[in-house]
Order: structure tokens, then C-alpha cells, then sequence
């Protein structure tokens, strides 16, 4: 909500708040939203082509225009960046390079790339979880919810995406010595016993909900520095869709962990596609078009 209002009062307003109704046209309206697609990106003009579209679909329902102009604009269409995952000896490296610098240690890098790439969550989920969501003894984690920055609240926790979100994920074992070690070495840290540990698993430095936005403020100082500019958090997601895929799991058992309702969009945008595969050379290279 707060995205859909910061472009409300940045974009729509500054462009189209002195025209009359009937001056909004589909003209005006894809102008507007192709001056945002060039100068940011395609998703910001989406979120621009919605808002128009929700109060010209208002004044049609209070009879104020005819017709909701905003339907007949051209599609908004980008150019969609092949999927990039994390390659074995990348993550290594990347992972190393986190234990070894002081300011990602300090701003609890390390870990949390550790929670990312052996969950596949989104970055909302894994900030949301509680000590109480996991079960350590079985190497599970339930759904926690998303975290959210309010508007008038700050950080909150909300319900998720779609109902495939709310799931229950077995952990690697290597995560689970991981959270162990970590269980011991926060309550530590804040001075009490282990089982009186109840906050985010990812807390801030008092204990409460981390700043979702602040970390990834410090995840993109520390990829610049690490030679990885172009790892995110969701390249984490798209090398654990890769890993199961390579590892024989269907697109829904896949899209199960990352909590897609639709496999297409795991299949589509999560699976890591620079990795050239052989099957189609060997198999051109079985034919005997070319026999001498």
C-alpha cells in the first residue's frame, strides 16, 4: 500500500491531477506510463497502470467517465533478464568471503545468507521467523509470515502471498547445526538462557523485527566489495530451484519449497537458465547428417 501511494503522490498526481475526467485519455495514460518505464523500470510503470486504472474504474462506477480508458493502453511489456543462480564454487567463495569480513559479520551477513540458501524464502519470510517456528530436533520450520514496513506502524508481520505460501519446510542438516550454534550464541548476546529466546531468529540489535530495507541496504554495500554485484537475496531463491531441479525434484515439489501456487513461475523465473545444457549438441551429434 505504501508503494501504491508514494507512486500516487510522486507520479499520477504531478501528471494527471490538473486534467478534467474526461481529459484522461488512453493517450495521457500510456504516455504517462511509458515516461516511467524509460526512466525507472516496467514494474513501476505497472504499478502506475494500476492506480490509474483503479480510479478511472471508480469514477466509471460513480458515473463520472463511460468508459475506463486505462483498458485500452498497448501492454506493458520488459525485456525479462535471464534467470541467474549461484554456481557451486560461486557460492563457496561468496560464503567465504562473508566469514571473512568484519562489516558483513557485524551486520549478520553471514547467517542469513545461510538461512536463504538452504530455505529459498523471500526475503519478507525469512526475517518474519520466530524461534517458536522452528523445531530443531525434526529440522523443521513453519511459515512465519511476511514482514512489512506500515506506513504509521513500521515493521509488522502479515499474512502471506497466496495460501501456497504457508508452508512447512524441512531443513538441510547443515542449517540445523547451523541455527543451533546460533540459538546458543544469541542468547548469549542478550544475556539469557537459551529457552527464554522467543524474538526473530534474524533480530535486530535489541532483539525485535529487523528493518527489511536496512538489510538490504547492507547486503548491496557488501556484494559491491565481494565482486557479486549482481546477487540479491532472490538469487539465493533462484540456486535453490536450481539445486532441486538438478537434483531430479518435479517443478511442483520445487515450486512447493518456494511457495508458488503456479509452477509456471517457478519454471519460468526462479530456475537458473545461463547453465548450458548438452542434451541438444549430443544429440545433434548422434544424426549422421555430417558422416564422411
Amino acid at each position: 500500500m505504501d508503494t501504491y501511494r508514494g507512486r500516487l503522490n510522486s507520479i499520477v498526481l504531478p501528471a494527471m491531477a490538473a486534467l478534467r475526467l474526461r481529459e484522461v485519455t488512453v493517450f495521457r495514460a500510456q504516455q504517462v506510463c511509458m515516461t516511467v518505464k524509460k526512466n525507472q523500470s516496467v514494474d513501476s510503470a505497472r504499478t502506475v497502470r494500476n492506480i490509474l486504472s483503479g480510479i478511472c474504474g471508480l469514477a466509471v462506477r460513480y458515473k463520472a467517465m463511460q468508459v475506463n480508458p486505462v483498458r485500452d493502453m498497448a501492454p506493458l511489456e520488459g525485456r525479462r533478464k535471464a534467470s541467474r543462480s549461484l554456481e557451486a564454487e560461486e557460492m563457496k567463495d561468496l560464503l567465504q568471503k562473508l566469514d571473512s569480513s568484519e562489516v558483513a559479520i557485524r551486520h549478520d551477513l553471514p547467517d542469513l545468507a545461510r538461512w536463504y540458501a538452504g530455505t529459498g524464502f523471500r526475503t519478507g519470510e525469512a526475517l518474519a521467523v520466530h524461534w517458536h517456528h522452528l523445531d530443531l530436533d525434526t529440522g523443521t520450520v513453519d511459515w512465519a509470515g511476511n514482514l512489512i514496513r506500515a506506513k504509521g506502524t513500521g515493521n509488522m508481520i502479515n499474512d502471506g502471498k497466496t495460501e501456497v505460501s504457508e508452508r512447512a519446510l524441512a531443513l538441510p542438516t547443515w542449517l540445523v547445526a547451523m541455527l543451533r550454534e546460533r540459538h546458543v550464541r544469541l542468547a548469549e548476546r542478550f544475556g539469557i538462557e537459551p529457552d527464554q529466546l522467543t524474538g526473530p531468529v534474524f533480530p535486530n540489535t535489541q532483539g525485535g523485527l529487523r528493518d527489511k530495507h536496512n538489510t538490504l541496504a547492507r547486503w548491496r554495500d557488501f556484494r559491491s566489495d565481494a565482486g557479486y554485484p549482481w546477487v540479491t537475496f532472490r538469487t539465493f531463491r533462484r540456486s535453490v530451484a536450481t539445486v532441486l531441479d538438478d537434483a531430479g525434484l518435479t517443478a511442483r515439489d520445487i515450486a512447493d519449497q518456494l511457495g508458488h501456487s503456479k509452477v509456471s513461475t517457478t519454471q519460468d523465473v526462479y530456475m537458473g537458465r545461463r547453465v548450458k545444457s548438452r542434451k541438444a549438441a549430443d544429440a545433434l551429434s548422434r544424426v549422421e547428417w555430417f558422416a564422411e
